[in-house]
């Protein structure tokens, strides 16, 4: 037994990474009783990651494990399940709901914890014959909610409730859990108003108070200098300061986060790009957009992009940058109104959307993106040959494929996009993420559109592939006239690739600034702060 520690969780230089890309170096984090730490970063720096180690999340097992060690009040801990870091007191609130929409508050705050009423059949035929105790369901809940210190109906239905209830909800259950003594919140305010939020924040106070530690991890830097003691700032899976929170101020934390300053000659043009038209004349125009996609908020989009332009989307998880493309695009049900090249768009129709001369590279290239047990050349050409009828050949009224033609055009953008591989008639799930997403961009390519949508285009692909996708892009954009609009979460990418940048805070456009404009002013957009040198 280790001697008693005056901290109730320490972590103690963890890495992590998966198949070979490491995604955490040597983070350390420590936490006191009571105490409310801000967990910040962009999208990717970690945080969910460092979270799910703590948390006993499968997916670490399920790769490797992890480096480091983990103490609980001075004690090492290895959590192998989530019930395990339940058992040590630790509870962790998702960003998306687990709630039964159908049953009571109540009855969610202590699903598969009930007690349960003894009876002379349960006597008989075992435990299942029991029934619920529901006045001792109604005080644990109550306490929980009163700990909480909100005003939430244990009796109301969660498919009635609102949104912040629900959210509330959450929270108690975990809270009402015996033992509880540490607590992480994932973006517990970004699908709450105002009110909610204040709330929201109001309670995590009360927790601690309480003696319970929260972990907070959010978007909304103002939240953070609201509640919390100290900040942890994460980038690029490393913690790169810690500062207290009361001595520290939203400039400095969005500076922290988004990191060096970009060189000029980063976002240098050569003498092709000087020959890039860029019209001062929108080929596409977004209104009032709103778009139904899980785990994204976007609820009011106007957003003109320029024939010719680069144009860079950026924002933190959840705000709505990735709902865009997904919502015109029709995989996600969408409202508003999109006009391009002169013709409104109807909305949730993929195939008009693509024979009107639009594309998208998904940022799920496996789900989405690749026909995974196809070979490279039906992966390249296929959406071309159904929307645009290519490499068919016709013999009176009957159609058949033009080999010849299909691996001709594989074997150049093989070749053109340095993807490895045996050959064009390789399975597409037996190639690595960076040389799936090079198919990815060779697929949209062959399409020849007028406008390329490109999400997160270098998630999760080593450094050698990025570069080459990055200038792959920006070849194609100069050299074929193509406008680009590219989604991503990592500000130096689009920076150093874009002509603008829009950045989506709240589910909004919160500001649209040149590439050539500090990090710094980006990141207080990024968190919904505008400034005065905010172009439109």
């Amino acid at each position: 037994m280790a001697e008693k520690s005056d901290y109730l969780l320490e972590m103690k230089n963890i890495s992590k990474d998966y198949n070979g890309n490491v995604v955490l170096k040597d983070v350390s984090l420590s936490i006191k009783p009571g105490d409310v730490v801000g967990l910040v970063g962009e999208n990717g720096a970690g945080k969910s990651t460092l979270m799910n180690i703590l948390f006993g999340m499968n997916v670490i097992r399920d790769t490797g494990g992890y480096g480091g060690k983990i103490l609980i009040e001075g004690n090492e801990v290895n959590f192998a399940s989530p019930s395990d870091a339940l058992k040590a007191g630790i509870g962790m609130v998702h960003q998306e709901f687990s709630l039964l929409p159908g049953f009571t508050a109540t009855e969610n705050i202590l699903l598969n914890r009930e007690p349960q009423n003894k009876n002379i059949i349960s006597q008989v035929f075992g435990k299942r014959a029991n029934t619920l105790n529901r006045k001792e369901m109604q005080r644990v809940a109550l306490l929980a909610i009163t700990k909480l210190g909100v005003e939430l109906n244990s009796e109301m239905v969660v498919g009635s409730m609102p949104v912040g209830h629900k959210q509330f909800t959450e929270i108690s259950r975990e809270i009402s859990k015996p033992n509880i003594k540490l607590l992480v919140l994932d973006e517990p305010t970004a699908v709450l108003a105002e009110k909610e939020a204040e709330a929201l924040l109001r309670s995590i106070e009360n927790l601690s108070k309480a003696g319970i530690a929260v972990i907070f991890i959010t978007h909304r830097l103002q939240e953070i200098l609201d509640v919390c003691n100290k900040v942890v700032v994460m980038r690029d899976g490393m913690v790169v300061k810690e500062l207290v929170a009361k001595s520290t101020s939203i400039s400095e934390m969005a500076k922290l986060m988004v990191g060096r300053e970009v060189k000029a000659q980063e976002n240098a043009e050569d003498e092709t790009s000087k020959l890039r038209v860029v019209e001062n004349k929108p080929i596409l125009s977004i209104r009032n957009l709103w778009v139904d996609m899980p785990g994204e908020i976007v609820k009011n989009v106007n957003l003109d992009v320029m024939k010719g332009e680069f144009l860079g989307i950026g924002g933190l998880a959840g705000q709505g940058k990735i709902g865009i493309p997904n919502g015109i695009m029709g995989l996600y049900t969408a409202g508003g109104k999109v006009t391009f090249d002169g013709k409104d768009i109807p909305l949730n129709n993929p195939r008009e959307c693509l024979t009107s001369g639009l594309a998208f590279v998904s940022e799920d290239r496996r789900g989405v993106g690749l026909l995974l047990d196809e070979s490279l050349e039906w992966n390249v050409t296929f959406s071309a040959m159904q929307i645009h009828n290519k490499f068919l050949k016709k013999i009176g009224f009957i159609k058949f494929r033009d080999n010849k033609a299909i691996k001709k055009t594989t074997d150049k953008y093989i070749e053109q996009l340095q993807v490895k591989c045996t050959s064009s008639k390789q399975k597409a799930k037996e190639l690595s993420g960076g040389n799936q997403q090079k198919i990815c961009l060779a697929k949209a390519f062959v399409l020849e559109p007028k406008l390329l949508f490109v999400s997160e285009p270098t998630r999760g692909i080593d450094i050698g592939a990025k570069a080459l996708v990055l200038e792959s892009l920006k070849r194609y954009n100069r050299e074929s006239g193509t406008t680009i609009v590219m989604i991503s979460s990592e500000l130096e990418e689009l920076r150093s690739s874009c002509d603008r940048i829009a950045i989506i805070s709240d589910g909004a456009v919160s500001g649209i600034l040149p590439a050539s404009t500090s990090s710094e002013e980006f990141g207080m957009l990024m968190v919904g702060n505008k400034t005065p040198k905010e172009a439109s």
